[in-house]
């Protein structure tokens, strides 16, 4: 007979928070700790805490835990560095210590597709030997957390996966995929539909032999670009459901102009040792 595990979940009131903790809870074979930083419905089951500072009192919640899900973040890649150095690496900072510190199993992280965004208008398929090349300071922070998450499965021992999400909609009733999406094609390619989210947290936290992963969650949508062969070689994962983008003319000129663009500046760029965009 399988030990349950406990699982904490920072972000359990958020979207992808939420949804792991609603798909976890149905399953019924986990112990669940949840953090949310506001708690708007009073919800018993939370507990409230400011996880950008320090303070010991929630620091002991992590005790006994099997695996840490840090969902919390400020989850907009157009906020500002004062948010972002708040919301996403004081944040990540404390809670990667307090998981090293309690001796936590594992660390499951929600990373981004951000971390790569500037390859957008590039054609290579993008897998972990993909040079990073966020463009604003929510993909740097991404970014910075995979590499303390690697240096902490190395250091102290602890199973950290990172999953670099995909675009997974919070404005849509049951995330449903569409032309209307932010993006264009770009963004419906990398669609994540919440089964296929689902199982890869259930994969994520009871996958075995894993020191250290870097993850793309995105389905397997036609003509996405993203490497599935990591998800499927370390944790059996592959996604099961399927988005064809639709695509309208204005968003093939929109696409036409913002690509020509791109190119143009970094043709610009390329005229100035040490510069890039």
């Amino acid at each position: 007979m399988s030990v349950r595990k406990t699982i904490l979940i920072t972000g359990a009131s958020g979207s992808m928070g939420g949804k792991a903790r609603r798909y976890l809870e149905a399953l019924g074979r986990y112990d669940l700790r949840l953090f949310t930083y506001r708690n708007p419905h009073d919800d018993p089951a939370l507990v409230q805490a400011d996880l950008s500072v320090w303070d010991e009192n929630w620091v002991r919640q992590f005790e006994g835990v099997d695996v840490v899900l840090h969902m919390a973040a400020d989850p907009s890649p157009t906020s500002s560095w004062e948010s972002i150095q708040r919301l996403d690496i004081d944040m990540l900072l404390n809670v990667f210590l307090a998981t090293a510190k309690m001796k936590a199993k594992r660390l499951v992280f929600a990373s981004s597709n951000w971390v790569l965004a500037g390859h957008r208008f590039d054609d290579e398929p993008l897998s972990l030997e993909t040079s990073p090349f966020p463009i604003n300071p929510y993909g740097s922070a991404k970014l910075f957390a995979e590499r303390f998450g690697k240096a902490l499965a190395e250091r102290e021992g602890i199973s950290v996966i990172c999953l670099r999400i995909g675009y997974c909609r919070r404005d849509v009733a049951e995330n449903r995929p569409g032309p209307d999406m932010r993006l264009g094609r770009w963004g419906q390619q990398m669609w994540l539909s919440d089964g296929d989210w689902e199982r890869l947290v259930e994969r994520s936290i009871d996958a075995e032999d894993v020191s250290f992963a870097v993850v793309n969650a995105v389905s397997d949508n036609a003509g996405m670009r993203w490497s599935l062969d990591e998800g499927e070689r370390l944790l059996q994962w592959r996604p099961r459901d399927r988005h064809v983008p639709v695509t309208t003319l204005p968003m093939r000129v929109t696409e036409w102009f913002a690509r020509r663009r791109y190119r143009q500046i970094r043709r610009w760029l390329g005229r100035f040792p040490g510069w890039t965009w």
